[in-house]
């Protein structure tokens, strides 16, 4: 198992030589005597925390902490102040330029290895969401491959429904959620034979039928997890095609039986399915899309939701011409 690394920076020999004998055991090991070489350091090796002394000669520890906070590819490694300082205000000031802890000289062997471990795991944790969260954006471009519709379209419509989520009144990581979640909607499509999800006409009774189970295959492609995260997104993938009045599939559910995550990406999805030009149709115009939500209000879509929507409008069209279609070929 590799160690983790860890840069010790203070201009005091004695100092680095009493950390070294509490870490070395532990972990890999890096050491500076100035501000210069400490940021040296930090972009050759990419250490995962560096404990870093206040009163240097040169650039002070709030100067190179303010400097690794500025380089987009070192502002997320963990700082701990290592300092003699105790006023108030230096500690404020620590935390304001970025780092996540002090520690007193002179130190504690157990406090030291407590805060290096604690801050690691919070890394650790950071770093497994972010690789959870890839995996879960890859499984939403797998099903793209599949289907007629683009990537813009996946992207616009997460973006949308963040937008509802946070309007509706959804936490900040609740609509977070939402907005990584609601690429896997369609991700059963990955289960439907290609002569019926690539079927440029109408659909017979058959098909539909067959199509009308990608919401199930989704469910069962994401499965059972712990994670939140991918919970929301096989609820959206279950649930995005029931309707408010129950007429919807794969269960017919009605109303706030729908959970909400789902609830919202069905007005998210349909309305930029709408605004888009297909290989099959062009684009609707805003007020053709907007006449048809409304008609569809209380029927198709939450009635909360729709007004909603018409809020949100502005913001909704800023995502819309950000991530826009470019010309889609009706070969």
């Amino acid at each position: 198992m590799n160690q983790a690394k860890i840069l010790l920076v203070d201009d005091e020999a004695t100092n680095l030589k009493v950390l070294r004998n509490v870490l070395q055991d532990q972990y890999q090991l890096m050491f500076a005597k100035q501000g210069d070489e400490a940021l040296q350091l930090a972009a050759e090796h990419k250490p995962d925390l560096i404990l870093l002394d206040v009163m240097m000669p040169g650039k002070t520890g709030f100067e190179v902490c303010a400097q690794l906070k500025q380089n987009p590819e070192l502002c997320a490694i963990p700082v701990i102040f290592v300092t003699a300082l105790k006023e108030e205000l230096d500690e404020t000031k620590g935390f304001e330029l970025g780092a996540v802890d002090y520690i007193t000289k002179p130190i504690s062997p157990a406090v030291v290895r407590a805060r290096v471990k604690t801050h690691l795991s919070l890394v650790q944790a950071e770093e497994l969401k972010q690789t959870r969260l890839q995996v879960i954006q890859r499984l939403g471009r797998a099903a793209e491959y599949k289907d007629n519709e683009t990537g813009l379209h996946v992207l616009r419509m997460s973006h949308y429904a963040h937008v509802l989520a946070l309007a509706y009144g959804l936490d900040a990581q609740q609509a977070e959620n939402l907005l990584h979640a609601a690429p896997m909607h369609d991700i059963g499509k990955i289960g439907i034979p290609d002569h019926i999800l690539l079927k440029p006409g109408k659909l017979t009774t058959e098909e539909f039928a067959e199509m009308k189970r990608h919401p199930l295959i989704g469910a069962e492609i994401i499965g059972h997890c712990d994670s939140a995260l991918l919970q929301m997104a096989k609820q959206v993938a279950l649930y995005h095609h029931e309707k408010w009045d129950g007429t919807g599939y794969p269960y017919g559910l009605k109303a706030d039986q729908i959970p909400l995550e789902a609830r919202i990406v069905a007005v998210a999805d349909v309305f930029d399915a709408l605004t888009s030009p297909r290989p099959y149709k062009p684009a609707w115009s805003l007020q053709q899309t907007m006449d048809y939500m409304q008609q569809q209000k209380g029927l198709h879509f939450e009635p909360v939701l729709i007004e909603l929507l018409e809020q949100k409008l502005p913001d909704i069209l800023a995502i819309q011409q950000k991530w826009a279609e470019k010309e889609v070929s009706s070969q």
